[in-house]
């Protein structure tokens, strides 16, 4: 049997995937190497424009227990800076702090509704690409085993064997500093909290923003106090004494960190309540992007993508939409309605995203490091961020609000991600949210059906949907948006442009029904 689609990784990235994939009426398989999901604490939470692209599939509410759409956050971290964020009119950057493993159980749950096949302890051990598919050896519980796929995608991490056995180069910068430490402990004794909300450690008079980087002159502390009985403290040197890689991280190790760091004292106990607390060291940073996104009928997602430093949050926002932009051009061609170049548009918009957290990950952990002359350029930082327009401009960074794809369409939302809209329906009132839960083409008519857009669009109702409604003072008169959430084409008050509409029909979704062109 061909299976459509073989998704090797059952992380976020690949469960979002096979989500998508199924939203759009494939089945894919997804493949991981693990015999049951993973208890290991990664990812603390959600940064970003990705929490309206969850919002859009109904993901928001579960994952962070909050309805409605999501929220922007008044403060945030950058480099060690504090970003107030609540100074700005408009705030695009969102934050939800959920562990990693809770975000994996929820998208399953979701997988499993769709239909998706996940097929755990399973673990590829070569693949072979023809014109027609990929043939992927598999060796597992019952030992190898051969699948046959039109795709193959792989979303296994940094270390992903998929990319390695494509032949994919993975080209960056790896560095031995900084050391990362990193656990979750009971409040440790001695610990005060200011009138400001600041943490005070004993023997140190340095305050600490909790959930924020602090740079001391010796490093980086962090202090995040996400339930009554577990504290997440985190510890980033350079140049201090060498450590055992093979060795886990006792929490005496990361004890002697913070002396260092922040000249405190503290007393350290074992999480009391179950989860995935193991403390963790991380030594150096790694920062690499795969030459190519796509070779042949293997593509790639998420980390084993790209690679960075885990400042600020930005792997799940980055990989997540790596999903969404993937999976519905990797539908249509299966589908046989792609038109020509749309599943290479996926390398030509997501890899630039990639070089850019590439950019703004190593600047952070640059403006983090110790030394004079960081010193005296974080003062000049500080400087610009103390203006509004640059710090707006940091946090569209940070949330990848500020990402702009080339639509062909000179309207002003076109190529961003849609905005946040109340709509007025024959059905309610309803938000623009709500209607992408089937991640489908929308085609919005916010004139009330003056338009005519859904005779225009006629000949791609097996794949396009029209909505018509109004509100006051709209963006625009009509909106045509991509599953992904990001708008391919909008058209002012009293501008139709049917042909703009038409070509923008074409370009994203194919010729018509019944066309012979």
């Amino acid at each position: 049997m061909t299976n459509d689609v073989v998704i090797v990784g059952a992380g976020p990235v690949g469960l979002f995937l096979a989500c998508e994939l199924a939203l759009a009426g494939v089945r894919p398989v997804v493949l991981d190497r693990l015999p049951a999901r993973s208890g290991e604490q990664k990812a603390n939470g959600l940064v970003g424009q990705v929490l309206r692209l969850l919002d859009h599939r109904g993901l928001h509410e579960p994952l962070s227990g909050t309805p409605g759409a999501p929220r922007p956050v008044p403060r945030f971290v950058f480099g060690a800076f504090p970003l107030e964020l609540h100074r700005l009119d408009a705030n695009p950057l969102h934050a939800v702090p959920v562990p990693q493993h809770r975000i994996e159980e929820v998208l399953e749950e979701r997988a499993l509704e769709l239909g998706v096949t996940v097929r755990r302890g399973r673990e590829v051990t070569g693949l072979a690409q023809d014109p027609g598919g990929v043939t992927v050896d598999v060796h597992g519980p019952d030992g190898a085993e051969r699948l046959r796929a039109r795709y193959l995608v792989g979303a296994d991490g940094g270390r992903s064997t998929v990319r390695k056995l494509a032949g994919i180069g993975f080209p960056g910068v790896t560095s031995p500093d900084p050391v990362s430490r990193i656990a979750h402990v009971p409040p440790p004794e001695g610990i005060s909290i200011t009138d400001d909300g600041d943490v005070l450690l004993p023997g140190c008079p340095t305050p600490f923003r909790p959930y924020t980087h602090t740079r001391t002159d010796h490093g980086v502390f962090v202090i995040a106090p996400f339930n009554p009985d577990a504290v997440m403290i985190a510890t980033l040197e350079w140049g201090g004494p060498p450590v055992d890689d093979q060795a886990p991280l006792t929490l005496d190790e990361l004890r002697a960190s913070i002396r260092r760091v922040t000249g405190a004292e503290l007393d350290l106990a074992p999480a009391r309540t179950a989860g995935p607390f193991t403390p963790r060291r991380t030594a150096g940073h790694n920062t690499r992007l795969a030459e190519r996104y796509r070779d042949g009928r293997v593509l790639l997602v998420g980390d084993a993508a790209h690679v960075h430093a885990a400042t600020g949050g930005p792997g799940l926002n980055l990989g997540l939409q790596d999903a969404a932009n993937l999976g519905w051009k990797l539908a249509a061609d299966l589908h046989g309605w792609a038109p020509p170049g749309l599943l290479d548009s996926y390398q030509r918009e997501r890899h630039p995203v990639g070089r850019r957290v590439f950019m703004h990950s190593q600047a952070q952990i640059a403006l983090m490091s110790p030394g004079a002359e960081v010193t005296a350029l974080r003062a000049l930082v500080g400087e610009l961020l103390s203006h509004d327009d640059n710090l707006a401009r940091i946090a569209a960074l940070m949330a990848g609000s500020d990402v702009r794809y080339d639509s062909g369409c000179p309207h002003p939302l076109a190529g961003g991600f849609a905005p946040e809209l109340t709509l007025r329906t024959a059905d309610g009132d309803v938000r623009l949210a709500e209607l992408a839960r089937g991640a489908r083409p929308l085609l919005i008519d916010l004139s009330g059906g003056g338009l005519g857009l859904a005779d225009l669009a006629a000949g791609w109702k097996d794949r396009v949907d029209v909505v018509t409604a109004d509100r006051p003072q709209p963006p625009a008169a009509a909106l045509l948006l991509r599953p992904d959430g990001y708008v391919a084409w909008a058209c002012a008050p009293g501008a139709a442009d049917p042909h703009g509409l038409d070509r923008a029909l074409r370009r994203w979704f194919g010729e018509p029904a019944g066309s012979t062109r």
